[in-house]
């Protein structure tokens, strides 16, 4: 996730045979994955590497059955290989490769090869076990790789007047041997603004997707990120891992726990997805680190700590703050107070550990959703400085 990259320019902007993008609810556009627009310039390269003619829209076959036409931003024609480049519109949603121009470039392979994938500029290298692919290889996931193997076997399949292929995404590669490089302009710059560094893919970003569709503000690759995080972290045998709220939060990780990047999520919002992930792939130590207002989220109950789907309950911490020792007249200043920051500055004032009490909730909340998982949880509360207002340490059941 992150902010918008420049809009697309109008050609690849344009209707395309027809195609009309879904809408989410809200009117908002679906757009399309990294992984659908590299099917789409695979699927034009290779026509055009054996028929000499690119298709200009393409169609491609997701894997729910979609067939979405894209309009080629770029294309060449070379003895030896093919060129053709998408630019991948997300629609609606903040995706930090919107506007960016995904190439493939096709050749024939030795034969018996099958089909080979290489990472071209801009697409990162898997250097750390955990992932889904092999270490040495380009990060094109394998969703991805499914469909561009069953593209170029339908196209090969048309070309030579069979129906090998019609199947769809879930059709194998007929005899097809060929090369398929794919890059991403400037892919080298945005992947520093995602997870890849962390997750140890070096050079450039993933190709990723699933269905090949991106929802609106669904958020997915910030939560598929989060799992791989957790699944680095588990292959270099890490046993405590950190899940904090921000860039802040994850700094005082380094300084208190004395963790390093890899054992560092991201977690954002996504209390949730953290949580669920770590119930099925346990880690022996999570600490929760956040900031007073989204753990006071989570002390209450949320999993879900966006400004948008959740708020602060001031009443709830009223009740905490009575189980600190709040009279009467101090619970009603919490109630009135504007932000869970606030109300803790009126607690701290009268000598009240409201932040302790925040940590103590929000561990609560978070051994429920863990349920009987192996993890010991403890969290730490912050203010925005980065000073630590609250903890809540593991007890006696977690060990």
């Amino acid at each position: 996730m992150g902010a918008a990259a420049n809009p697309p320019p109008p050609a690849a902007r344009r209707p395309a045979a027809g195609q009309e993008q879904r809408r989410a609810g809200g009117g908002l556009r679906y757009g399309w994955t990294t992984g659908a627009c590299a099917t789409a310039a695979t699927t034009a390269a290779y026509t055009a590497l054996l028929t000499g003619r690119f298709p200009d829209p393409v169609t491609i076959t997701l894997p729910g059955g979609a067939r979405p036409a894209f309009a080629l931003a770029r294309e060449g024609l070379r003895p030896g290989s093919a060129m053709a480049s998408i630019v991948k519109d997300a629609g609606d949603d903040p995706d930090v490769t919107h506007g960016a121009v995904v190439t493939a470039v096709v050749r024939p392979g030795s034969p018996g090869s099958g089909v080979v994938f290489r990472a071209g500029e801009g697409v990162g290298t898997v250097t750390r076990p955990g992932l889904p692919l092999a270490v040495g290889e380009p990060a094109i996931n394998p969703v991805p790789r499914r469909m561009m193997r069953a593209a170029v076997a339908a196209v090969a399949a048309a070309a030579a007047g069979t129906e090998e292929g019609a199947a769809g995404v879930d059709a194998g590669p007929v005899g097809v041997d060929v090369e398929i490089e794919i890059s991403v302009d400037g892919g080298a710059e945005l992947a520093a603004r995602t997870w890849n560094p962390r997750l140890g893919i070096v050079g450039g970003l993933s190709i990723l997707g699933t269905t090949g569709i991106v929802v609106p503000y669904s958020c997915s690759a910030w939560i598929d990120s989060i799992r791989r995080g957790v699944d680095v972290a588990r292959a270099v045998g890490h046993h405590h891992v950190a899940a904090c709220t921000g860039s802040t939060s994850e700094q005082v990780a380094r300084d208190l726990l004395g963790l390093t990047d890899e054992a560092l999520l991201d977690m954002g919002d996504f209390a949730g997805a953290v949580l669920k992930y770590l119930r099925r792939h346990p880690i022996p130590r999570l600490t929760i680190v956040g900031g007073v207002g989204k753990l006071a989220k989570l002390a209450a109950g949320h999993l879900d700590l966006h400004s948008g789907r959740s708020g602060v309950d001031l009443a709830g911490l009223a009740v905490l703050a009575r189980v600190g020792g709040a009279g009467e007249a101090l619970q009603h200043r919490v109630r009135e107070a504007n932000t869970a920051l606030g109300a803790l500055r009126i607690c701290l004032d009268e000598g009240v550990a409201l932040g302790d009490h925040i940590a103590a909730g929000a561990r609560r909340t978070a051994r429920a959703a863990l349920r009987e998982a192996p993890v010991d949880v403890d969290v730490l509360v912050i203010d925005r400085a980065g000073n630590l207002v609250g903890r809540a340490d593991r007890g006696p059941a977690d060990r």
